[in-house]
């Protein structure tokens, strides 16, 4: 008689890949094979017999769990750096005088860290077996959000430079936090950490190129600084990211527990440093409406979205919207599970922000090309986090889940 002790590898959560021990009487110990380093968070071990199952938990040590719970608040940390922002812009000018330099060295670091907890044999195992959602997923990431980008600077009648930044956004890969959103919302997080990492890769070539196509009508773009960029400081942390780990495991052992938190504080502070560069303009928008006093309180709620404020804060939220809804209709079009459903639509809605506001300051001269993306760091989390809390909310575990599909 023998039976079978199945493993499964948690990647930033919970995942499917399986790794099988194989038991016998007749020897003391199991045949193993070599763990995969993809994951920082608890390792989940299931017992089957037939079909019974029994689940074990192997816990962390408590200070990588305080850890990986520090780095789940990142909307709170881009929010509250944010509100810093808007009331003392000072504060992050030491971060901001160094710029652009200081920004691209930053998203290298991000993508570096990402990099130390990924394996990409892992990833091409995981591909080739779920290629269908997860093409489906990188298609629906290059098309509805560039499309919708075009379409909302239009409708809004955006002026040049706000049209570029948000086409710009529209283009950018899908953004890390989103593994997070869909671990909250009992997604296919799987599905979310492979779409995150193939349409980074791919965004050397797509990102420069959509946007040429997209906005080259409003202002010129160097589509070849824009893919040097991109793989200078995207692509190529995240493979030497890769590489480290797969070179000197023992270290990056000690270092991957730090990883998420270092890249989640790193992203906060750029992105409210690009919006307090900006503070003063928006601050002339608020003012200005607010002297109006002999308007209506319509008047000058319509006078304050006239502004740059209004129009980047009903952009970027309308683009995400957008991004949400339509990535999930489209994949329960095609008919893929409830979980699937929800990875694709948080992973289509939550762009690379931070890689939109380093591709903006540098290859733009008009620093309102960056306002989209700055801002979209507040608006995505928040509204990528509520809904994640929403679908949590409403359905059961994930083994029901599975249930119902």
């Amino acid at each position: 008689m023998s039976f079978t002790l199945t493993h499964r590898l948690c990647l930033s959560p919970p995942q499917r890949t399986h790794l099988r021990f194989t038991f016998k009487p007749h020897t003391s110990k199991p045949i193993v094979s070599s763990p995969s380093k993809l994951s920082y968070l608890p390792i989940v071990s299931s017992l089957s017999h037939n079909s019974e199952h029994l689940s074990v938990t192997q816990a962390k040590p408590r200070w990588e769990n305080m850890l990986s719970t520090a780095a789940s608040f990142y909307p709170l940390y881009v929010t509250v750096g944010g509100i810093v922002a808007c009331f003392k812009p000072s504060a992050f000018a030491w971060f901001v005088e160094r710029g652009p330099s200081s920004y691209s060295f930053s998203l290298g670091l991000i993508m570096l860290a990402m990099g130390l907890t990924l394996e990409l044999k892992d990833l091409l195992n995981l591909f080739t077996q779920r290629p269908l959602s997860i093409l489906f997923g990188c298609v629906a990431q290059y098309t509805i959000m560039p499309t919708f980008a075009m379409v909302i600077s239009k409708t809004l009648g955006l002026s040049p430079s706000l049209s570029v930044g948000l086409i710009l956004l529209g283009c950018c890969p899908g953004g890390a936090a989103s593994t997070v959103v869909t671990f909250i919302a009992r997604g296919d997080v799987s599905l979310s950490t492979v779409m995150t990492v193939c349409t980074t890769l791919g965004a050397v070539i797509l990102t420069p190129l959509l946007t040429v196509i997209l906005a080259g009508t409003y202002v010129p773009v160097d589509a070849i600084g824009l893919s040097i960029s991109t793989l200078q400081v995207v692509v190529a942390p995240v493979l030497l990211g890769s590489y480290l780990q797969s070179t000197f495991p023992l270290v990056v052992k000690m270092i991957t527990p730090f990883a998420p938190l270092f890249a989640v504080l790193l992203s906060s502070l750029l992105a409210c440093s690009i919006f307090s560069g900006n503070v003063v303009r928006f601050k002339s928008s608020i003012v200005n409406a607010s002297l109006a006093s002999d308007a209506s309180l319509v008047s000058r709620l319509q006078s304050l979205l006239s502004g740059d404020l209004g129009a980047v804060i009903l952009s970027v939220m309308l683009l995400h919207f957008i991004g949400f809804f339509v990535g999930y209709i489209s994949a329960a079009i095609c008919r893929f599970r409830e979980a699937e459903r929800r990875a694709i639509s948080i992973e289509v809605g939550m762009q690379n922000s931070s890689l939109g506001v380093v591709l903006a300051t540098t290859h733009f001269t008009s620093p309102v090309v960056a306002l989209p993306g700055a801002m979209s760091a507040v608006i995505m989390n928040i509204m990528g986090s509520s809904l994640g809390f929403f679908w949590r909310q409403i359905s059961g575990s994930k083994q029901e889940l599975e249930d119902q599909d």
